[in-house]
């Protein structure tokens, strides 16, 4: 017997009619009672009532097309109430395929016949469905062979549903997820070690449109009250005449659409999944351009050119497995690039490994090429960084070299470059760009410097200490001494005596 729900905002309402039901032995099996939407959708999920009784007053404008969708999904039969005699009640009523619209007040009565008619109409279709049920029993004689073997459907319609979590431990929460999901149409649940597979029946032309809204539905539900992130895949087998074998590997090949577009998601497919073809590997002027992008270390460059060559929005799309050859053939001048500046080994082997494998193994495209994205651009920083540390360290010799013969009045920059292993002209360049001062800038600071302290701390001649200083006569000491201090070594030393 059915099930009925009462829906209103007045509760004097809601008891008369479930006294009405239970005094006229009309035959429903329960009678359930709801005083907001709140209640109605929990009430339409968790018991699934075939007639629901509903004031049209208590829907507000954020409720209405939840309700729509739950009354597709579940068909019951509906009758509407309002007080208010109104044409726009009348259109939500026609939208909700109601079976009768009353106007408060109603006589008993009338509710009666309604009611009564209303609960014989779902028997009749009940033992209509069992029969059915039992006439084509051998839909629900599916199995794992049909899935691995090609066995024939003996002419029964049927839909599938593949079910991935990103976290395949969680499958056994998300198989009781479906087992107690309130279906219309239960579907025969096979788990399987990497997803779960509905077959669902497809029993009139409806059936397609109601399993898209399952398939929405079920995301929703699943998303708010999990954490694993969910892939759905429908499939329509109606119209291919195909065994469930076929049409489980044309639905697993559909699976890998999660590929392209992420978790979180609903495919719908009515056949193969047909792929495009590329060419797995980079071409000769490719793998220019990448040795060019990664020696220049073009980081901004290098990006636009993944993003350009790896953003799949819309199908078709190429073979999954291609496009990780095709990264691969990128990691390979990555790992050439390693080789060249010396970083292949430690830590960044390990972590070049790790790459690989997230190329290999990893089920979301956008993740694969930010990993090698984010590994590029480390190594990127370390070279430059080896780059700046290098010409710091020329720099550092030139300084020490400098500090040691800077009494030789002979020293010249071409003998620090020679020293250094460099080029006068890079050398000069490079020195300029470090310290901010030119190499005979702080050469002369060296000088003058020591000079101060040696005409402070000692009684040597000026001209003696201009010889020890590195400066080729007194004369010339004295004019630079001036020039950098701003007085003489004499006038210096006299100031130190008074």
């Amino acid at each position: 017997m059915p099930s009925i729900m009462i829906a209103d905002r007045d509760p004097n309402e809601r008891t008369g009619m479930s006294w009405l039901v239970s005094s006229c032995a009309i035959p429903y099996k329960q009678v359930l009672s709801a005083g907001t939407m709140a209640e109605v959708f929990q009430l339409m999920e968790s018991q699934t009532p075939e007639v629901i009784c509903l004031e049209l007053d208590m829907i507000g404008k954020g409720q209405w097309e939840r309700l729509k969708l739950l009354v597709e999904q579940y068909k019951p039969t509906v009758l509407v109430t309002t007080a208010e005699a109104t044409f726009e009640r009348a259109m939500q009523g026609i939208e909700l395929h109601a079976r009768d619209l009353w106007i408060k007040p109603q006589t008993p009565e009338y509710i009666r016949r309604v009611l009564t008619r209303c609960c014989q109409e779902r028997i009749s279709r009940n033992q209509i469905n069992q029969e059915v049920s039992g006439s084509t029993g051998l839909f629900r004689e599916v199995s794992y062979l049909d899935l691995f073997f090609p066995r024939p459907m003996h002419g029964n319609a049927y839909a599938m549903m593949l079910a991935q979590l990103e976290d395949p431990k969680r499958h056994p929460e998300l198989l009781r997820f479906f087992e107690d999901y309130p279906f219309r149409d239960k579907p025969i649940l096979l788990p399987l070690s990497d997803g779960i597979v509905g077959v669902f029946p497809l029993d009139d032309p409806e059936s397609v449109t109601h399993l898209h809204q399952t398939g929405k539905r079920l995301l929703m539900d699943w998303e708010g009250g999990g954490d694993s992130p969910l892939f759905l895949v429908m499939y329509d087998s109606r119209q291919r005449e195909q065994s469930l074998h076929e049409a489980y590997k044309d639905a697993s090949q559909a699976l890998s659409i999660r590929f392209f577009k992420g978790y979180r998601q609903l495919w719908i497919v009515d056949d193969h999944v047909e792929w495009t073809t590329i060419d797995p590997f980079l071409t000769p002027s490719e793998q220019r351009l990448w040795v060019d992008m990664l020696h220049g270390s073009d980081q901004e460059e290098l990006k636009q050119w993944m993003y350009k060559h790896f953003s799949y929005k819309e199908a078709p799309f190429p073979d999954p497995g291609i496009l990780r050859i095709r990264l691969t053939s990128i990691l390979a001048q990555v790992r050439r690039y390693m080789k060249s500046h010396g970083l292949d080994h430690g830590v960044l082997e390990q972590e070049y490994h790790r790459v690989f494998e997230t190329i290999l193994y990893s089920p979301i495209l956008y993740r694969i090429v930010a990993c090698l994205l984010l590994f590029i651009q480390s190594l990127m920083d370390l070279v430059q960084k080896q780059g700046d540390e290098v010409r710091a360290d020329v720099i550092e010799q030139a300084i020490r070299y400098m500090e040691r013969r800077y009494t030789d009045a002979a020293l010249r920059l071409e003998d620090v470059a020679r020293h250094v292993d460099r080029s006068p002209a890079y050398f000069s360049t490079l020195f300029t760009q470090k310290q901010g001062t030119s190499f005979r800038q702080l050469l002369t600071a060296m000088r003058v410097k020591e000079a101060q302290r040696l005409l402070m701390e000692t009684t040597l001649s000026i001209g003696e200490i201009a010889h020890r200083t590195g400066f080729v006569n007194a004369n010339y000491f004295s004019k630079i001494f001036k020039e950098k201090l701003g007085t003489t070594p004499r006038l210096l030393r006299n100031q130190k005596k008074r």
